[in-house]
């Protein structure tokens, strides 16, 4: 089946109305995983993506905070946060419980015989930017500590010169299945924990576990548009596989600086610029920074404060759908705190003047001050 261009809706991928219940979600999901299974369809690819497709759907649906984001937006909510399921052996993994046990497990026994081969556990690292290069997009150099197979055991966990044993309790499946009546039950093996083999005798450097911590540097390109929390994969850069299975990823958090004179708000930026009451009263070319340089905004007569200009295209891409977004410079008047005596000299004649000319719109607030009190 070729790759779709889109992902479909999850409830349209299991059947279910957008209200269902939990136990509604599991029962869809069952259905479509005995229909789809590749035991019962050997050979079909199409059928092998399907039942990716809705295990997919399931995992998140069925996970109360991953819904809750994706009903309210989208595929774009849980993007990073939907498994990323490599092959049918992830799905059994990962729904255990679902193909474990019961009649669901007795009808794909073949699956039960077999040791799950289960995937590496994701890590994470953190990396900061400032705002430049959240818009323009670079390059980092991130460091982190994942595991790594013990240089003296070889990755074996036992002690040089010895070899882990077979699991006698499970027979080296490192699952054992329980049966009552026609149900049967299938677990991970206590005596290994789904290894399959017992460490006698521990290698001394890793104390058994087969693994060391090891430092970790590597080049990760980010994308202009960034923000904070913005999850970035490192596919196969996470932990070893504890039985042979594919390593986990690691995600990379950013975080971005707060920048002193732009603020973010999504993909536009806000600028605040003092102007002085001569510009905002008779109108002014004022000179603006931007993520590219120097513009000139033309201010016109009776700006008032706060006021607020649009420059387009001036602010943030956004790494999604590619647009960018626009500067919003919010001017306010600046009173100063110190008056050269010419300064102050022509303020008082203004003043004089405003009070032999009172504006409509003054006039208007004083008479509301005035029907205020009278009516008091």
């Amino acid at each position: 089946m070729a790759k779709m261009a889109t992902k479909r809706d999850y409830y349209e991928v299991l059947g279910i109305s957008r209200d269902a219940s939990s136990s509604q979600i599991a029962e869809a999901y069952r259905k479509l995983a005995m229909k789809y299974h590749p035991d019962r369809n050997p050979g079909d690819e199409s059928a092998v993506e399907q039942f990716k497709e809705a295990a997919e759907a399931f995992e998140v649906l069925n996970h109360e905070e991953k819904r809750a984001r994706y009903d309210r937006y989208g595929h774009a909510g849980v993007d990073g946060g939907a498994p990323q399921f490599r092959d049918v052996s992830d799905i059994f993994e990962a729904f255990s419980d679902i193909f474990g046990g019961g009649m669901f497990g007795d009808l794909f026994g073949a699956q039960r015989g077999r040791r799950r081969v289960r995937r590496g556990a994701d890590i994470r690292t953190e990396v900061t930017l400032d705002l430049l290069e959240a818009a323009r997009g670079t390059t980092k150099t991130v460091e982190f500590q994942r595991h790594v197979a013990c240089e003296s055991c070889h990755g074996s966990g036992a002690k040089p010169g010895t070899q882990p044993e077979t699991c006698r309790y499970c027979g080296g499946r490192g699952q054992v299945v329980q049966s009552s009546g026609i149900f049967s039950v299938q677990t991970t093996c206590p005596s290994c924990r789904g290894a399959g083999k017992v460490v006698r005798d521990p290698c001394p450097t890793c104390r058994g576990s087969a693994y060391t911590a090891k430092s970790v540097r590597r080049d990760v390109s980010i994308p202009a548009g960034v923000d904070n929390n913005t999850r970035l994969r490192i596919p196969g850069e996470g932990e070893p596989s504890p039985d042979g299975g594919p390593p986990g990823d690691c995600y990379c958090f950013i975080t971005v600086e707060e920048h002193p004179l732009f603020h973010r708000d999504g993909r536009d930026l806000i600028c605040q610029i003092p102007i002085s009451y001569a510009q905002a009263a008779l109108g002014s070319t004022i000179e603006v920074p931007t993520l590219n340089g120097r513009k000139d905004l033309q201010i016109p007569p009776g700006t008032q404060s706060a006021e607020v200009f649009r420059l387009r295209g001036q602010g943030m891409k956004d790494p999604r759908v590619g647009a960018t977004g626009d500067l919003m410079v919010q001017v306010f008047i600046e009173v100063p705190k110190k008056l050269s005596p010419e300064y102050e000299r022509i303020l008082r004649e203004l003043a004089e003047v405003e009070r032999a000319h009172v504006s409509p719109q003054r006039k208007s607030f004083f008479d509301k001050i005035k029907e205020y009190f009278q009516a008091g």
